[in-house]
């Protein structure tokens, strides 16, 4: 049986053994204003599928991303908005993406005002619908033909996770590290297509470890999730599928246009956990666009800047009311 995540009160260190008790409050007298750096919010991302750009132009692509959208949404620039990142890319890419080959980098979206933002209906698209059909076929004769397709075909990255152990630990590893380097930390874990998928698998290893990394909020965004093969594989590597018990709080984003998030919903695949904190899944409009003109849907910067997403940054950092420009993290020493 898996070790179960104790709840901390809030304020209590977020990164310890399962098996402690409460540990001691954090001084508040202080004021939030007054946090040392250490015990500020910190926004952790963690990218997806396919090649990227070098790090540090990665790290800083996102950053943008998120302060455009909270700009754009909400008309704010909070202080001192702390971000990590945690880049894998170099563990199955020689070299990163150069300028000349990069059809999809960031830059500011065309226009003023909010972005657009879905109705707030998750209903199925009829490629959901179809693809629950096949789903459900698949799962009666015990051959996942359709997935193996997508997932070798349109998602490659993802076949090579499970293909290539050495691969799939060491993306693993990076993730472990940066918790732990940020222990202690309130946590927004903010984890894109693979990422989302690596993220899950690392908050579900650890607790089989006996540490609760506490995340305050995990926010998924165009997550393979629902796809009937992955869940196949969580459930043989973690049991049954569920919320891991170090999440206080999870969204999770689809653009229902995104290939990646077909299929059935986050909230009905995955359990609440023991302390009921279930999936809640948000319909979004991913209105990124390739430089000439082409959408994609899947585009991690479109998920960055949707109001949806800036609503749950602002709301995290509720707790900081000044406005500053933003904090990168040092990204060489994660």
């Amino acid at each position: 049986m898996l070790p179960i995540c104790r709840a901390e009160p809030p304020g209590s260190v977020r990164y310890m053994p399962c098996e402690t008790g409460a540990e001691p409050a954090i001084d508040d007298a202080q004021g939030p204003s007054l946090r040392p750096m250490h015990d500020r919010p910190l926004i952790l991302g963690i990218h997806g599928l396919a090649n990227k750009p070098p790090k540090e132009e990665k790290q800083a692509w996102w950053a943008e991303a998120i302060r455009e959208g909270l700009r754009r949404n909400l008309g704010e620039d909070p202080r001192d908005l702390s971000f990590d990142f945690v880049y894998w890319a170099d563990l199955r890419y020689d070299a990163p993406l150069s300028e000349d080959s990069n059809r999809e980098p960031y830059y500011p979206a065309r226009g003023r005002g909010p972005f657009p933002s879905a109705d707030g209906v998750c209903a199925p698209t009829l490629t959901d619908r179809l693809y629950r059909i096949v789903e459900w076929a698949q799962e009666k004769t015990g051959r996942l033909v359709l997935d193996d397709f997508i997932i070798e075909h349109r998602l490659d990255d993802l076949w090579g996770y499970y293909e290539d152990a050495a691969f799939r630990e060491s993306a693993r590893d990076r993730l472990r590290e940066a918790l732990e380097q940020h222990a202690g930390r309130p946590l927004l874990l903010a984890a894109h297509s693979m990422g989302s998928l690596i993220a899950y698998d690392v908050l579900r290893q650890l607790e089989c470890d006996g540490r609760c990394p506490r995340i305050e909020h995990f926010v998924t965004m165009g997550a393979p999730l629902g796809l009937a093969e992955i869940k196949h594989r969580l459930a043989e590597e973690h049991g049954a599928l569920r919320v891991p018990y170090a999440v206080a709080r999870w969204s999770n984003l689809g653009d229902r246009e995104d290939v990646a998030t077909v299929g059935t919903t986050l909230a009905e695949a995955y359990a609440p956990n023991l302390t009921g904190v279930g999936v809640i899944d948000r319909p979004v409009l991913n209105t990124y666009r390739r430089p000439r003109g082409s959408v994609n849907h899947h585009k991690s910067y479109g998920y960055l800047r949707t109001p949806e997403f800036s609503e749950a940054v602002a709301a995290f950092l509720d707790r900081e009311d000044a406005v500053a420009p933003v904090e990168m993290s040092d990204a060489r020493s994660a």
